[in-house]
């Protein structure tokens, strides 16, 4: 498979998803981009996995976006009316999903980058909510350089989660940043070495895990619902998102557990 998800058994709640392709530079092919959303779509109606890690296989490249050999030419087919090999279509039908744009994973996402992220392979990092990167990777949007439109992530979500300058600095010039680069933007959240990469992502995953289940959902969701919001709005639903949690069997757990110095037991509800 060019794409799997594991569910550790040392790491209860999780998944791990890999882009399984390295010989290829992990690129995005049709089977691939099925693979993706199928394991996207089994975490999103999961209830117990409550955090995911992606990475991709190999030490050099974490992903570097649309396979220019498949997946590129087969779209192209498709936009002139053409017609195409039915298991290429599926893949095309499946690019939304596979890259998270506006697929609702409801589950957070950590990203374990393991080399270089270009195109695609950064759209896909971009739908994470934590990144954790290897001293050698480097992130590119090279879609304008193609005669392309971003139409991932790039442009709907880059300028959202980093400064306009910069977001506009990747989008419109096509050029490679490096890691300490993307650190200093704000684009990842820390370098970390190759022999840590994942481990690191784990221990992450886990303490997200380890919390109430059904609040870590709600906070996701409220962070990605108030951002487009006024003041006014955004404090008003925050306390519609807030309040019913107040009255859980979570809630009175965690209180509970709190007072008796343990650990609390979740039932997710």
């Amino acid at each position: 498979m060019s794409a799997h998800i594991e569910l550790p058994k040392e790491h209860p709640h999780l998944a791990l998803v890999t882009i399984d392709r390295p010989e290829q530079a992990n690129a995005l092919d049709p089977p691939t981009l099925r693979e993706l959303a199928s394991a996207w779509r089994r975490i999103a109606d999961d209830p117990e996995i409550r955090c995911a890690v992606l990475t991709g296989a190999g030490e050099r490249v974490f992903s570097a976006g649309m396979d220019f050999r498949t997946t590129i030419p087969a779209a192209r087919r498709l936009a002139r009316g053409e017609q195409v090999d039915s298991g290429d279509f599926e893949g095309l039908r499946d690019v939304a999903t596979a890259l998270l744009a506006g697929f609702d994973l409801k589950t957070p996402l950590v990203c374990a980058v393991n080399g270089h992220a270009r195109a695609g392979g950064l759209d896909l990092m971009l739908a994470s909510e934590i990144r954790y990167a290897v001293p050698h990777a480097t992130f590119a949007l090279e879609e304008v350089a193609r005669g392309l439109y971003p139409t991932g992530n790039a442009t709907v979500l880059l300028p959202r989660q980093i400064p306009w300058v910069h977001a506009h600095e990747l989008l419109l010039t096509g050029r490679p940043i490096d890691a300490e680069r993307a650190l200093e933007i704000g684009l990842i959240n820390r370098i970390v070495p190759s022999d840590r990469l994942l481990q690191t992502a784990f221990e992450t995953a886990d303490a997200i895990a380890s919390n109430a289940p059904l609040a870590v959902r709600e906070t996701r969701r409220g962070v990605r619902e108030l951002l487009g919001l006024g003041l006014d709005d955004a404090y008003q639903r925050q306390e519609e998102l807030g309040r019913p949690l107040r009255a859980t069997a979570d809630a009175a757990e965690g209180a509970r557990a709190f007072l008796e110095k343990r650990s609390p037991i979740w039932q997710g509800c």
